[in-house]
């Protein structure tokens, strides 16, 4: 059981029939009334997020959401393939459980599959990964003295912005989180 008082960032816990990670917290004493804990809380099935308040002696059941590496292999239109590094089974992911930075991952790369109950819900791909440009624009000289970008097509397919002296061919490290360019490798 988990208290309403000992939330910290990152500790799940089952609310309502739904399993809720504590994102943000703040115990507040007011100088009348009691003290209650406030919290922004998100939803890990459903991806929501709420804001709620609770008495610090609250009790909830702890929920323990298990983050296991495994390898993407392929897909074949709505489904997505990854295999147990372990015992080398197969599991399908829909593609509706996938982000939108999943875009960056290409097969044979390792990420985090996180379930609950063996529900899985998401998938969490490397921070960062590097990605050979397919197509751009040629960067001319004294393009470099701009800050100006144009959009790169990466091997997996997606558009990011990059700096004008990216050419073909070239060898990018891209941040998952955010889809930015970060440097040339």
């Amino acid at each position: 059981m988990v208290t309403a008082g000992d939330f910290r960032n990152g500790i799940t816990f089952e609310m309502d029939g739904n399993v809720m990670q504590v994102i943000e917290f703040q115990h507040v004493k007011p100088g009348k009334g009691a003290a209650f804990v406030r919290t922004k809380l998100r939803n890990v099935i459903l991806g929501s997020v709420v804001e709620r308040t609770f008495n610090p002696t609250d009790k909830y059941p702890a929920a323990h959401v298990e983050r296991k590496e495994m390898q993407y292999l392929y897909n074949d239109g709505e489904l997505y393939y990854f295999m147990d590094l372990d015992s080398y089974e197969q599991i399908p992911i829909n593609a509706d459980k996938l982000d939108d930075n999943f875009k960056f991952v290409k097969e044979n790369v390792n990420c985090k599959i996180a379930s609950y109950k063996g529900n899985v819900f998401g998938v969490e791909p490397p921070m960062f990964v590097e990605l050979e440009v397919t197509s751009t624009e040629p960067g001319f000289k004294g393009d470099t003295a701009t800050n100006s970008n144009k959009p790169a097509t990466l091997e997996t397919g997606a558009v990011i912005k990059v700096p004008m002296f990216v050419n073909e061919g070239d060898v990018l490290k891209i941040d998952t989180r955010t889809g930015e360019y970060l440097e040339r490798v």
